[in-house]
C-alpha cells in the first residue's frame, strides 16, 4: 500500500465530510453525520475484511462522501424518484472521489477502480464489490436500523431486510447475525427470514 497517498486520501475524504451541516449525537458528542458514517465504515471493513486491497479501503470511506449535497427531498417522493436520487448521489460520490484521488496522485486505473466499487458497478460478480455491499449492510443493521425502524411499520421493515439480506454473501450474513443487535432487531431479521 502505498501508505503516503493512502493516508492523503483518507484525510481528504474526511476533511470534506467534516463539512456535513448534518450531526449525530454518539458516545456524548456531536459529529458531523457523514464524516462518522465513514469511520464506522471503515472500522466494519477491517473488522470485515482486515486484508482489503487499498481501493476497497478507500471506497468504503467515501461511500457517502458529501451526501448531504444532493437533499431525498429534491426529488419526488415515490419510488422512482427514490432510485434516481440513490443513482445521482453514487455517481456524485465517485466522481468527488476520482478528483480526490487525482489530487493525490493516484492513476486513472487506480481512480477508476474506486469509482466502479463506489457505484456498485459488476456486483456479484467482483469480490471487493459484494464485500462493499456487505459491510454497507453490517453498518446499517449496527448503528442505524433501530432508529429507521421507529420511522416504518413492520410490514415495511420486514422488506427492507429481506432486500438487505438478498444483498449479502453468506459470510455477510454470518457476520450480520454475530452483530450485537437489539432483541427486536433480532426478532424482526428471524421474521423477515421466516417469511422469505
Amino acid at each position: 500500500m502505498s501508505q503516503g497517498k493512502f493516508q492523503q486520501a483518507i484525510q481528504e475524504i474526511d476533511q470534506l465530510n467534516a463539512q456535513d451541516p448534518n450531526t449525530e449525537f454518539y458516545k456524548g458528542t456531536d459529529y458531523p453525520k457523514e464524516l462518522l458514517y465513514a469511520q464506522r465504515m471503515s472500522d466494519a471493513l477491517d473488522q470485515f475484511e482486515p486484508q482489503a486491497e487499498e481501493s476497497l479501503k478507500i471506497a468504503a470511506r467515501a461511500q457517502h462522501i458529501a451526501r448531504w449535497k444532493i437533499e431525498r427531498d429534491s426529488y419526488p417522493m415515490d419510488r422512482e424518484g427514490y432510485l434516481r436520487w440513490r443513482t445521482d448521489l453514487k455517481k456524485m460520490h465517485a466522481d468527488l472521489t476520482t478528483s480526490l484521488l487525482e489530487k493525490v496522485g493516484y492513476t486513472s486505473e487506480f481512480t477508476k477502480e474506486v469509482s466502479d466499487l463506489i457505484q456498485k458497478k459488476l456486483l456479484k460478480k467482483n469480490e471487493d464489490a459484494q464485500t462493499l455491499q456487505d459491510v454497507v449492510c453490517l453498518v446499517f443493521l449496527d448503528y442505524y436500523f433501530v432508529e429507521f425502524s421507529e420511522k416504518h411499520t413492520e410490514e415495511k421493515l420486514i422488506g427492507i431486510l429481506q432486500k438487505t439480506w438478498a444483498k449479502m454473501s453468506e459470510r455477510g450474513r454470518s457476520a450480520a447475525l454475530a452483530l450485537n443487535l437489539s432483541s427486536p432487531t433480532r426478532a424482526l431479521i428471524e421474521k423477515a427470514l421466516s417469511e422469505k
